[in-house]
């Protein structure tokens, strides 16, 4: 029950109604506090106040465990207690309030669990969101370093990591409820939404349909290709791929896989990032990729209304004609000599670009 407080027709016992509810009243039936309330604080310090009909007596009074005899069995003047009841009341309603504070809250949306962390300061919010077969403790070093100043919320998509798999449907509308859901049942406000990889439309579709929160988005080794036109050659292309994954995922992605990385990316990170992915649900993980693939960028990018950047690795370029032609608006943030995976091949440079586009965004 949540915290709260009121009043009844004993005085007293409106105490117990807002102690019983805060679930701090220990082994005490309420027939027992009609005409006695016991309130019991975290310091140790207690009151027992005994009422009669015709008056008001301290019956005994203590703090942090010491009895004071001189205290015991005066009258207790009545304005005094009010004043020690409002007081008693603000304590108890401050400590509850930190407590709901720090208590977790459970996310599911349409009974699919989501599994976040949260460090529940900053007046803006960085919400990070990994990419395909990956999850969110990719982004362990960005939280690290930008917790001290803004509210860095991180999650598992649903079909990865430890969110749940119970669903059927992995489109990108399908994440933008996910994060919305997140964005809402959190509170979360002035909020810059960073996306790697296939999160790419995610952040996108997200402050197109949920703008209210959002500040802006940043995109991380992504939006390379949006002048990308589907043509029927590239859709049967596509389509092959998808189909032989289906049938051999490991053998079939094995072939590619090599494309993530740089000459100089770390064997660890590789390692990684091999495993990660051929540990995927090779089901979800193949649906969501096809869906998020057919994405248009260029259409949707058009009615964006919010500030774009763009952090990625010049190993593979990035189609900047594509952007001036389509007319969007958008900063691009180089960085080099590292694969697909910035935040993990160069941490630092990845923070200290990631830190320009962030401050960048707050003064727009």
């Amino acid at each position: 029950m949540a915290c709260s407080s009121g009043e009844t027709a004993g005085g007293v016992d409106a105490l117990t109604v807002f102690l019983n509810s805060c679930s701090v009243m220990k082994n005490i039936s309420r027939s027992k506090l009609t005409r006695k309330s016991v309130l019991e604080s975290r310091t140790h310090a207690f009151i027992v106040v005994k009422a009669n009909k015709e008056e008001d007596i301290m019956h005994k009074y203590t703090w942090k465990g010491k009895i004071d005899p001189a205290n015991s069995q005066k009258r207790f003047p009545m304005k005094y207690k009010a004043t020690l009841i409002v007081t008693v009341i603000l304590l108890f309603q401050i400590s509850c309030s930190t407590n709901n504070k720090n208590e977790k809250v459970e996310i599911d949306n349409q009974g699919v669990h989501i599994h976040y962390t949260d460090s529940k300061h900053g007046d803006t919010a960085l919400l990070f969101i990994h990419g395909w077969g990956i999850n969110q403790t990719y982004w362990a070093n960005q939280v690290a370093h930008f917790s001290k100043n803004f509210r860095v919320v991180t999650l598992d998509l649903p079909g990865f990591g430890q969110s749940g798999k119970n669903r059927e449907s992995w489109t990108v509308e399908d994440y933008t409820s996910d994060i919305n859901k997140v964005l809402t049942d959190l509170d979360l406000k002035n909020v810059i939404l960073v996306g790697h990889s296939m999160s790419g439309s995610i952040i996108v579709e997200t402050a197109l349909t949920h703008p209210d929160r959002i500040i802006g988005i940043i995109g991380i080794d992504n939006l390379k290709n949006v002048g990308t036109v589907m043509t029927p050659e590239v859709e049967k292309e596509w389509s092959t791929f998808y189909d032989s994954a289906r049938k051999n995922f490991k053998a079939t992605v094995s072939k590619d896989i090599h494309y993530l990385f740089t000459p100089r990316t770390d064997s660890a990170i590789q390692k990684r990032v091999t495993d990660d992915i051929f540990s995927s649900d090779t089901v979800i993980a193949i649906a969501c990729l096809e869906n998020l693939d057919k994405y248009p960028f260029s259409e949707k990018l058009k009615s964006l209304r919010k500030p774009l950047y763009l952090i990625n690795s010049n190993y593979t370029p990035t189609d900047t004609a594509a952007f001036k032609q389509n007319e969007i608006d958008y900063n691009l943030l180089v960085i080099d000599s590292t694969g697909h995976y910035p935040m993990l091949e160069k941490p630092k440079d990845f923070n200290t670009l990631l830190e320009k586009a962030v401050n960048e965004i707050q003064q727009k």
